[in-house]
């Protein structure tokens, strides 16, 4: 187990923590009335574009989020977990069913319909009497406009919110709920330059989320709480952003080589243009981000309170985790597109239960985030399915020490993502990443990105052309392509070496 320092990214030796011996998880071959009677609890948070160094206890200074660490002292936080792409459609996708998006059909925002390819965990798990419900974004398919079109998702109860506007058809839960208070998201903006956290759609899935479980039931339930924050725009709350020193605060960091390396890539899709966010105005966008941030956090201890006010605390699994990253600066861009540094496809991933995840655990081995579904199947004591990607963590999260390595390599894709007219750039791009190396082919340009993720972990210093390093491009190209093809198919399980 090790810890990163903040902005610098390396690792920086064992964390020092203890580990105690806590109870064991059930055991997944119980009858099914013992089994139904150990079904814990899920509260799973999936905030939207939220980096991987936004969390003090994981080594970020400057933020506090005393829920978020008080998430990691009482479980484990994976360090090195990755999305399995950087847009939200396919990561979405993928990890809500254990699967890679391009067998599952899910590789790009603004498909009409989810095409149901492989089942969603949460159907398979309300199929197994959990009680599902879901506050904020699903987004399987396109919701510009209009309601998003629902899968067969197993959600009993649906508060569905996408992005917060006032444009949307009747049908959107949170505009009719503000409207219910008399308000709107426009008049709130019109009057106070942002929303006010109490109108706050952060506020709103959370309230909704305790409302849940106040419910009196007596089967284990799910709940999805999926924030809007910290997407942009980056409009926190005016309190949250006065809580910072702007002037304290470090700049976004950034390289002269990075205005090279992106006019190299010039022709491969990215939502914004290369350029370095200095002095108060980087320090400004890491503030707003970060605002958003503690104001999810805040949420994040009023669902703890209840939990343990209804006495649930103990029989619930919390996972906080995030579909993928966002650049805020960093290497000169914003937003996201069709790269994958560290701070767009590295994310939290966060587990907590009391008495089955090890506690105060910072674990740096490589993990994705389609082995959340398997994880949730096997802590459920259901039979896995083995046309699923992911890899349960359930022995990581029990017994750490004896585990071992988790995967030798993690794997991320970007697929014409963000297109939507024929004018815009058709972007491909995968990613394979090692302990020590990453690898990023831009597929039809002739190049790509080799990182020594040891010597360079914030990834200024491109080792693509560089003659000693070419076995190591190779070896992972290799990989890369060999993964790419056994998991073309639906239902192809990943074996041997993978």
């Amino acid at each position: 187990m090790r810890r990163r320092s903040f902005l610098k990214g390396a690792l920086a030796g064992p964390a020092g923590v203890m580990i105690t011996q806590l109870a064991q998880p059930p055991k997944a071959k119980a009858e099914p009335a013992n089994r139904r009677a150990k079904m814990p609890n899920i509260l799973w948070i999936c905030t939207d574009q939220q980096r991987y160094d936004t969390i003090h206890a994981l080594g970020n200074e400057y933020i506090r989020t005393p829920n978020m660490d008080k998430l990691i002292e009482t479980g484990m936080a994976f360090t090195h977990a990755h999305c399995q792409s950087t847009i939200c459609t396919p990561s979405r996708g993928s990890f809500l069913t254990g699967r890679y998006p391009r067998p599952i059909r899910s590789c790009r925002n603004g498909n009409d319909r989810w095409d149901n390819a492989a089942p969603l965990i949460t159907k398979t798990l309300a199929d197994a009497r959990y009680d599902c419900a879901l506050a904020g974004k699903l987004h399987l398919s396109a919701a510009f406009g209009r309601i998003e079109k629902r899968p067969d998702d197993g959600y009993r109860v649906f508060h569905w919110s996408h992005h917060p506007t006032d444009s949307w058809p009747s049908g959107h839960a949170y505009e009719d709920w503000l409207n219910s208070q008399g308000t709107g998201h426009t008049e709130l903006k019109d009057k106070y330059g942002y929303i006010p956290a109490k109108y706050h759609q952060t506020t709103w899935c959370t309230d909704r989320a305790i409302d849940f479980i106040k419910e009196k039931r007596t089967g284990p339930w799910l709940f999805s709480l999926n924030c809007f924050d910290p997407h942009p725009p980056l409009e926190p709350p005016k309190k949250y952003l006065d809580r910072f020193d702007i002037d304290s605060l470090p700049e976004p960091p950034f390289a002269v080589s990075d205005i090279e390396e992106q006019n190299r890539l010039k022709d491969v899709f990215f939502q914004s243009k290369c350029r370095p966010y200095k002095g108060r105005e980087g320090k400004t966008l890491l503030a707003k981000y970060w605002a958003m941030i503690e104001l999810i956090d805040e949420n994040i201890g009023r669902l703890i309170e209840t939990l343990e006010q209804t006495g649930q605390r103990q029989n619930t699994l919390i996972i906080l985790t995030s579909d993928h990253g966002n650049m805020v600066g960093h290497h000169g861009l914003l937003a996201k597109g069709c790269r994958f540094y560290d701070g767009l496809v590295r994310v939290p991933l966060i587990f907590s239960m009391p008495g089955v995840v090890k506690q105060n655990v910072h674990n740096d081995v490589l993990a994705e985030l389609v082995d959340i579904a398997p994880t949730l199947l096997e802590l459920a004591g259901l039979p896995a399915d083995d046309g699923m990607h992911g890899k349960s963590l359930l022995r990581q999260l029990t017994n750490p020490e004896d585990a071992g390595e988790h995967r030798p390599f993690v794997y991320s894709t970007y697929t014409n993502a963000l297109a939507h007219g024929e004018k815009e750039k058709k972007s491909y791009g995968t990613m394979i990443r090692t302990r020590r190396y990453k690898l990023v082919n831009y597929h039809g340009h002739g190049t790509g990105e080799l990182f020594d993720m040891k010597k360079d972990p914030g990834e200024f210093n491109n080792l693509w052309d560089d003659p000693d390093h070419q076995k190591v491009k190779m070896d992972l190209m290799i990989k890369s392509y060999d993964l790419t093809v056994r998991t073309t198919n639906v239902g192809t399980k990943i074996t041997g070496r993978y």
